[in-house]
């Protein structure tokens, strides 16, 4: 007895659907994961102890941005992903908060940079200009950085150590200022 036509239509369909659901499984579990992470630190920018305008010719450093071992970071931990294991790294975001003294805007800088650096290389990744102009004022105003989205950290992120570095030009202002730097990651790498 020959089997009817649509019988026959019907098992080769189920076929094909089986074979492009195993595909499509496969494919999902070999690629990549993404997930985000953030890198926080403080900084302290001395007042101007002569009262007469005075240039701001280095920020001051960020102790929590220097030596970063990804390793260590607990992002990676919880995905169980090496530094050497990711394929891409992007800055989703960086931005400054002034903690101290609550009454104190952004009008002491002008510009501010922030380069990722792993031994003798370093990338520029985010920057803002024209800070004094942006009308950050009190109380503990945040300013946000305009990140590059086409640099790629991974070579600086699977390094031994890597740093992140605040480069600014501005004034220094009338009272000590306590700022929180703040970068956001997104990280491609793993399996799922």
């Amino acid at each position: 007895m020959t089997p009817h036509p649509d019988a026959r239509y019907i098992g080769a369909m189920s076929h094909v659907s089986l074979f492009a659901v195993v595909a499509g499984l496969g494919l999902v579990a070999c690629s990549p994961s993404s997930f985000t992470t953030q890198v926080q630190g403080e900084a302290t920018v001395p007042a101007n102890p002569t009262g007469a305008p005075t240039l701001l010719n280095a920020f001051p450093a960020i102790s929590s941005f220097a030596a970063l071992d990804f390793n260590e970071n607990q992002d990676f931990k919880n995905r169980d992903v090496a530094k050497d294991e990711v394929s891409r790294v992007q800055v989703k975001s960086l931005s400054l908060k002034v903690l101290s003294p609550n009454d104190q805007g952004f009008d002491f800088l002008d510009s501010l940079e922030a380069v990722a650096r792993a031994g003798d290389r370093e990338s520029r990744f985010a920057g803002q200009d024209g800070i004094a102009q942006l009308g950050l004022g009190p109380p503990n105003p945040t300013l946000s950085l305009k990140a590059d989205g086409s640099v790629d950290l991974r070579p600086y992120v699977a390094a031994p150590t890597m740093a992140f570095i605040l480069r600014g030009s501005g004034r220094l202002p009338e009272r000590e200022v306590r700022l929180q730097a703040t970068v956001v990651l997104e990280v491609e790498g793993g399996l799922l």
